[in-house]
């Protein structure tokens, strides 16, 4: 009995290739191993470069890549190479608008600015402006000044007043009449109507005295003094 084996004509022409050269899908199997045991697996620019120079390079003249493969790798390629570009742009870009911002908002760097939530800034005893904002039309308006203990320092009241925005000004003294010290202090605003009593907003007026940029989220930040720190995005008014 006589026992023939068949080798196919693939098999045949690898077996009797040079040693320093590879069929295709070998030469594309080693360059992935090299790039992926490189660098963890990222699949960056230079990866993607390397892995199709390395194809060229190594590919069998007897066994080409396919046509529609290389084309296939040419426009990964090309498309991997511009979003690069464009990220690197809007990366710029958005260096550059936080180098803007921080030009424009330094601009109000000894300016007044209004400071939410009746948060009170009493520096070398200057007298604090401030904003109630009604809602609706009031009876009586009874105005608080608190300090950041928590301690009541200042009690007045204001007559009747139209819905909308009312000013006022806290000279810096207690109920007796002597001077408070220097701090943070809170004041807080009682509309009354027909007998019911509702909290109103209130706003008051701080110096800026530097802005800095926040190191996480990249938000404008005001310094206005006892430590206190209010984003860019609060200020709903700017003075002298």
């Amino acid at each position: 009995m006589t026992i023939t084996t068949t080798t196919s004509a693939a098999a045949t022409t690898a077996s009797t290739l040079p040693t320093n050269i590879k069929t295709t899908a070998q030469a594309k199997i080693d360059a992935q191993n090299a790039v992926l045991n490189g660098d963890g697996g990222a699949m960056g620019q230079t990866a993607f470069l390397t892995l199709f120079t390395a194809q060229l390079k190594s590919q069998n003249p007897l066994d080409p890549m396919d046509n529609t493969a290389f084309v296939s790798q040419l426009a990964q390629f090309s498309q991997l190479e511009a979003t690069t570009k464009m990220s690197d742009s809007l990366s710029t870009m958005a260096t550059a608008q936080t180098t803007d911002r921080m030009t424009a908002a330094s601009n109000l760097i000894g300016k007044k600015v209004a400071i939410p939530d009746g948060q009170a800034i009493l520096s070398n005893g200057t007298p604090i402006d401030g904003t109630v904002a009604l809602t609706a039309d009031t009876d009586t308006i009874t105005i608080k000044v608190f300090s950041s203990s928590g301690t009541l320092v200042r009690t007045g009241q204001v007559a009747a007043q139209k819905k909308g925005d009312f000013n006022f000004t806290w000279d810096g003294m207690d109920s007796t009449g002597n001077a408070v010290a220097d701090g943070k202090y809170r004041i807080e605003a009682t509309a009354t109507r027909f007998g019911k009593q509702s909290l109103e907003a209130v706003s008051t007026q701080a110096t800026v005295r530097s802005v800095e940029s926040n190191a996480t989220t990249g938000d404008l930040q005001l310094d206005v003094g006892e430590k206190t720190i209010m984003s860019l995005s609060q200020v709903k008014r700017i003075g002298l």
